[in-house]
């Protein structure tokens, strides 16, 4: 209940924001008793899809800690922390990037990393995980994770999810638009958009955004491949990781909250929409790599 209260707190915040931001700007009307402009509209597009987007990822270390209940290792106090801390440290240097925020969570086997920027990210794991798998095991997913920062794969979904987010509001809304102007009764006076353009404009919204999550998850899901081939090269071989796989597909995985999923090193049933391909893909897949 408390990730659905913050997901929804936390939409409708962004949504205000971006709101706002649109009437300053002056791209909320695009609409008028004259027509469509598509000037206007592309720009309250991009303005609300990118937006909505790269928000979405400034917030994605604090709601991600809120919505798991993450703590992040300031000291470590147990030669657990100690070992997790100097492993992501370690996995760290040899990929080139700032230190992580390192942290744990309370939860079924899951590990995910998110942040805004290479120098502001963090890697959390969850008890599960630490607890179901061996230490090299373990390592291979705290790589996976790392490969992911190493990747910039925060940044390049944002910006795809961005685009997509900015057609799906511009097609909806001229979709909206040209239903409106066909059922308007001939000789009508136009004095704006009337109840067809609302309906009609939700409605394509609703089905052009289950066409972008198409796109968006698929692009996720090749993310996971290269972070897997990543980890290899960070633990100098493949086997670790082959071997962690396989003993998250034994585990039952933790579910992550919906804006934290894409995140995961376990997320999905390999459909179109799902944030990653099926296990046993993963694992034929890093078999079969050089």
């Amino acid at each position: 209940m408390k990730r659905i209260i913050l997901f929804l707190l936390t939409n409708v915040a962004v949504m205000l924001v971006l709101s706002i931001s649109a009437r300053l700007l002056g791209v909320d009307r695009f609409l008028t008793a004259g027509g469509m402009n598509f000037g206007l509209l592309l720009g309250f597009s991009a303005l609300i899809g990118f937006g909505g987007a790269f928000i979405s990822l400034l917030m994605s270390k604090w709601m991600a800690k809120m919505s798991t209940g993450a703590q992040v290792i300031e000291t470590p106090r147990t030669a657990e922390e100690v070992w997790l801390v100097s492993t992501v440290r370690r996995l760290a240097d040899k990929a080139n990037l700032p230190m992580p925020e390192v942290a744990i969570y309370e939860g079924a086997p899951n590990a995910f990393a998110t942040g805004a920027s290479k120098s502001s990210s963090l890697v959390a794991v969850s008890t599960g995980l630490l607890h179901g798998m061996s230490r090299r095991q373990v390592e291979a997913v705290l790589a996976h994770e790392v490969a992911h920062i190493a990747n910039g794969d925060m940044v390049t979904l944002t910006l795809i999810q961005g685009v997509v987010n900015t057609f799906v509001v511009f097609l909806s809304r001229v979709a909206g638009y040209f239903v409106d102007q066909f059922f308007r009764k001939e000789g009508e006076e136009n004095t704006g958009p009337g109840i067809g353009y609302m309906v009609a404009s939700i409605v394509f919204e609703i089905l052009f955004g289950i066409l972008a999550s198409v796109i968006v998850m698929y692009f996720s899901r090749q993310r996971e491949f290269r972070a897997d081939a990543g980890a290899a090269q960070l633990m100098g071989e493949k086997e670790s990781m082959i071997d962690a796989l396989r003993a998250l597909g034994q585990m039952q995985s933790g579910e992550l909250p919906k804006d934290m999923a894409a995140s995961g090193i376990s997320g999905g049933i390999g459909s179109w929409f799902s944030s990653h391909p099926p296990l046993e893909v993963r694992i034929t897949a890093l078999e079969n790599s050089r």
